[in-house]
């Protein structure tokens, strides 16, 4: 070979070796580098009806990946045809390999899910569905069968005894067979054997625990009365006094926006208007939040027996041990009421 065709192959091969590494560098640069135009951790989320094209069309607008049709060419390639639903975190420096992989193994991250202290079974299939993928619909028909609920151990008017309010990690796509059995382990953790014996002692099951929690979070607001609050009442029930509770009678005029508690309410023939009916209602008539289920369980120990909000509207209470207190504080309340034009 002469030194012409030698150089001719050397210039040949150099060429190979340049388009080669020119090649691998690209091909590092495309899959193997930080792939996506996030300055933090973002999150996807893929749902039932999602598609390939959608989910790549999700990837495009919530992560901008600095390669688009790398991305969508390497999705091809491996074969990504099966969506799988969830909630998934991607760093800024995940790769397109690493970002695809998990998207199609399904590596999804769990959501921080809040059970509020809400009023209504429906209003908490609304604040749930909000956090999940689950539907409002789907979440209320479950919770409003009443084979389900007897499955659970549960009636209409028990069952919002079940959920404890607080803030769980679960899968946004978690089913709501799954998520009730979650909400079951958090009620069981929950009632520990301490607390199982302080509800004993106050003469409670934990299921009228959340009771009058629900009575004690629609008298107050402010959680230092919480103890004040349920004390009151855990002395009513002890002396077999009606507990004569107006957010029961609320509850039973079926109007929550109800601001005054008149005469003809107090007559309303209700197993929920305590001011007819001795003991607790058949059930709480909220879903208690954490500071009244403790409050009943670690009451304030007083002679307390009465109870009306002050006069200043502050959502704070005057608290008396007779009767003649108690009208001299309620007389001041329903002045402050007729001064401000209150029905």
């Amino acid at each position: 070979m002469n030194r012409k065709h030698l150089i001719a192959l050397g210039v040949s091969l150099f060429v190979i070796f340049v388009a080669i590494g020119i090649g691998g560098y690209v091909a590092y640069d495309r899959f193997f580098t930080p792939a996506f135009h996030i300055a933090s951790t973002a999150r996807l989320y893929i749902d039932a009806d999602d598609t390939p094209d959608s989910v790549s069309h999700k990837v495009h607008e919530v992560l901008s990946p600095k390669h688009p049709e790398a991305f969508d060419w390497l999705m091809k390639h491996e074969e990504y045809t099966h969506v799988q639903t969830g909630s998934y975190l991607f760093d800024p420096t995940d790769n397109l390999r690493t970002a695809i992989r998990r998207l199609k193994l399904g590596w999804q991250s769990p959501v921080r899910l809040v059970v509020p202290s809400v009023r209504t079974i429906d209003r908490l299939a609304q604040a749930l569905s909000k956090q999940l993928m689950l539907s409002e619909q789907k979440i209320s028909d479950t919770l409003s069968c009443p084979a389900y609920r007897d499955s659970l151990g549960y009636t209409a008017e028990t069952l919002p005894a079940l959920f404890i309010p607080n803030t769980y990690e679960v899968y946004w796509d978690i089913p709501v067979e799954k998520l009730m059995q979650r909400f079951q382990k958090e009620y069981n953790a929950y009632w520990t054997t301490e607390r199982q014996k302080k509800a004993a002692a106050q003469g409670l099951s934990p299921i009228e625990v959340a009771t009058l929690a629900s009575i004690v979070d629609e008298e107050t607001a402010v959680n230092s009365e919480k103890p004040i609050v349920a004390g009151l009442y855990l002395n009513r029930l002890r002396r077999g006094m009606l507990l004569q509770a107006d957010p029961t009678v609320k509850f039973a005029t079926g109007d929550p926006t109800l601001r005054r508690i008149l005469n003809k309410h107090l007559t309303i023939d209700s197993p929920y208007n305590t001011y007819i009916y001795e003991g607790l209602p058949p059930g709480p008539i909220r879903i208690p939040s954490m500071s009244a289920l403790e409050a009943v369980l670690n009451p304030a120990r007083h002679n307390y027996l009465y109870m009306c909000a002050k006069e200043d509207f502050s959502g704070t209470h005057n608290f008396a041990t007779t009767l003649a207190q108690h009208n001299a504080n309620a007389r001041r309340y329903q002045q402050a009421l007729n001064r401000r034009g209150i029905k």
